[in-house]
């Protein structure tokens, strides 16, 4: 668990049973595109409301899975940045239904594509059961959104399609622009031609880095990468890949 999905599950854990006691409070964080106008801060605090202790239970199940991965690749203010841009994506696109949401469906849906965009191979045991890797899942889910947005629902009804989808849009944009801003970008262009000049210095950092301490997932991912190196060269490397390597040997 990271602080920042720590806190997050906590808050929206402890709104949950404010709200289900304050009808009127509720009421008033509520996204209603009809009168979204007049309560602007709605776009946010939707998120944090939930119908029911299942709506809860597997949003915060979801984030839980998802999150500290990322959280822990990216830093909190990035992960943050992704949770909340995805939630508010979600609540713009409901204005096509005109129909008030709840829930942090649109900032889990976010995480997960973040999730699925780094470890596209990770195992996710669904139910706990049914394993499906990473990008599989998003893709159902993606799948399952546009069908129920276009009025072909499959399983649950009154479930916010709108809002899923643009937490997916929300999220691919907030991580591509992230990446861009990270200067990944610009070291896949410079990497090829500096490679041997860098090669010794880069490779005794980022094999200096203690991996006990990391998330499984995290750990898979770096050791990937370093055998990565071993087998191609400094030079195939990607800029996420370079990025993600630097950001633990800072951290250490």
């Amino acid at each position: 668990m990271t602080k920042w999905v720590l806190r997050i599950i906590a808050v929206t854990v402890v709104m949950f049973f404010i709200t289900q006691s304050s009808p009127a409070f509720a009421s008033a964080l509520v996204f209603d595109p009809s009168i979204a106008v007049l309560r602007p801060w709605t776009v946010v605090t939707y998120m944090f409301l939930h119908g029911g202790l299942g709506h809860l239970f597997f949003n915060m199940l979801g984030l839980l899975v998802f999150g500290p991965p990322l959280e822990r690749r990216f830093g909190g203010k990035r992960f943050l940045g992704l949770y909340f841009v995805g939630g508010v994506t979600g609540a713009l696109l409901s204005f096509a239904t005109r129909n008030p949401i709840v829930g942090a469906s649109a900032g889990v849906f976010a995480v997960a594509l973040g999730f699925a965009r780094y470890w596209p191979n990770a195992i996710i045991l669904l139910w706990g059961i049914i394993p499906v890797r990473a990008w599989v899942l998003v893709g159902i889910l993606t799948v399952l959104a546009l069908l129920g947005a276009s009025g072909i629902e499959i399983g649950q009804r009154d479930v916010a399609h709108l809002a899923h989808l643009g937490g997916f849009l929300g999220g691919w944009i907030y991580l591509r622009i992230m990446e861009r801003a990270t200067g990944a970008a610009a070291f896949r262009a410079v990497a090829a031609p500096t490679a041997a000049g860098v090669k010794d210095t880069d490779i005794a950092r980022w094999r200096g880095v203690p991996l006990d301490g990391m998330h499984p997932v995290n750990r898979e991912e770096f050791e990937r990468v370093l055998a990565k190196i071993e087998s191609q060269g400094l030079a195939s490397l990607t800029g996420e890949e370079r990025a993600f390597l630097d950001r633990f040997a800072k951290a250490n």
